[in-house]
């Protein structure tokens, strides 16, 4: 299988967005929390990566967290396709108020998605 997070991959639906965000069920593991909703009606896990403009005001250091939360996502999500065979609409948020090394942030999409497959 093809690690890859295609167009089709991401949360893009300001519908489901907003759904998400009124339905949705969230918990977190420092510095991200996830909002989870499962759906039906698709054939993918879609997956959305948001880090606030609050906490880093520079756009640079925004896109810099978001390519990787994406990549770490990336690298896990066949684990939660072949394992569960739920779909999902996922958001994933930057908590922390300062950039934190990859290595901690792939041990916590690694322990999100873990949690997730339980779900």
């Amino acid at each position: 299988m093809k690690l890859t997070l295609n167009k089709t991959d991401r949360l893009k639906s300001k519908k489901a967005i907003t759904q998400l965000f009124e339905e949705g069920k969230s918990f977190k593991k420092y510095p991200v929390r996830v909002l989870y909703l499962p759906v039906t009606d698709t054939d993918k896990t879609k997956a959305g990566f948001s880090v606030p403009k609050r906490l880093f005001k520079l756009a640079v250091n925004r896109n810099r967290i978001k390519r990787q939360l994406r990549e770490a996502y990336r690298l896990q999500k066949p684990s939660l396709e072949q394992e569960s065979g739920k779909k999902f609409v996922l958001m994933f948020i930057y908590m922390a108020k300062e950039e934190v090394p990859y290595v901690q942030l792939e041990k916590s999409i690694a322990s999100l998605l873990n949690r997730l497959k339980s779900v």
